[in-house]
């Protein structure tokens, strides 16, 4: 599992460009189950994914094809977790 955070550049003023391209890239994700949370990082300061189901450099690779990181409008970090407790809702994300 994964926690990708996208904090926002020094090309921020451009976000409006690509953010149609960029909210595909994330509906892609959420549609194929990669994606299980995708919320804004208060205040204004970018987003956030947890995803899973999927290898680090795959990940990798697919973060590179956001627009907001291609056109540098944000920064991309991936931290991955490895989960040990869950809620009884969560379970799967122990498998």
């Amino acid at each position: 599992m994964y926690i990708i955070l996208l904090t926002f550049s020094d090309n921020k003023a451009n976000a409006s460009h690509y953010m149609a391209d960029h909210k595909a890239w994330i509906a892609k994700g959420v549609e194929d189950g990669t994606f299980l949370i995708v919320g804004s990082l208060q205040p204004n300061q970018g987003g956030a994914i947890i995803a899973h189901d999927i290898e680090f450099d795959a990940l990798a690779a697919r973060v590179a094809e956001d627009p907001f990181v291609a056109e540098d409008v944000v920064k991309a970090e991936i931290m991955e977790i490895t989960p040990s407790i869950t809620h009884e809702r969560l379970k799967f994300l122990l498998d």
